[in-house]
């Protein structure tokens, strides 16, 4: 088997950031891999997010920080969210001392970076010092060019046509 331990970004304004994401999280379970999948700026509790759940029936390893962005709920204290963000880089690193992952996943993160809840430069502190062996995949709109400079392979999702630009919501099971 080739080593692993290459870093993947998924961004841009298209719908399939996530998707793409808990793809391969579920390609790398199929064959054996230990996955942690990592979300921020997200609320499961609130909006179900059927993927998380999916990974964790699969066996991944499953952590929500920073429970969802003051831009969509005006509830969330801007502030709470710029301690949780860099806390949660933290316990990671801790994660990544104690246990080995094949894959880890950080949905959203680069959302942290763009709306300054993380200092870029935390981030790529991150990258850089990640297990050599662990792949690691960072989603989310807004990725800046110092964290593409060192990834392996970049995917930008561009929307063209969305149905919530005609008033459709979101609906179960498609975008959540």
């Amino acid at each position: 088997m080739d080593k692993l331990g290459l870093i993947h970004i998924y961004t841009g304004d298209g719908k399939g950031k996530t998707t793409a994401a808990v793809g391969l999280a579920t390609r790398a379970l199929g064959g054996g891999l230990r996955v942690c999948y990592c979300s921020f700026h997200k609320c499961p509790e609130k909006y179900g997010y059927t993927e998380i759940d999916s990974l964790r029936k699969l066996g991944a390893i499953v952590e929500n920080f920073a429970k969802g962005h003051p831009h969509l709920d005006k509830s969330i204290d801007e502030e709470e969210i710029k301690r949780e963000v860099p806390q949660a880089i933290t316990k990671l690193k801790d994660m990544l001392k104690c246990e080995h992952y094949d894959l880890l996943i950080m949905d959203e993160i680069l959302i942290s970076v763009r709306d300054n809840y993380l200092e870029e430069t935390v981030l790529l502190d991150f990258i850089d010092n990640k297990p050599i062996s662990t792949e690691l995949v960072l989603t989310g709109r807004g990725a800046t060019e110092a964290v593409m400079q060192r990834a392996d392979y970049i995917t930008f999702c561009k929307k063209i046509k969305h149905p919530y630009d005609q008033g459709v919501r979101s609906r179960k099971g498609i975008e959540f």
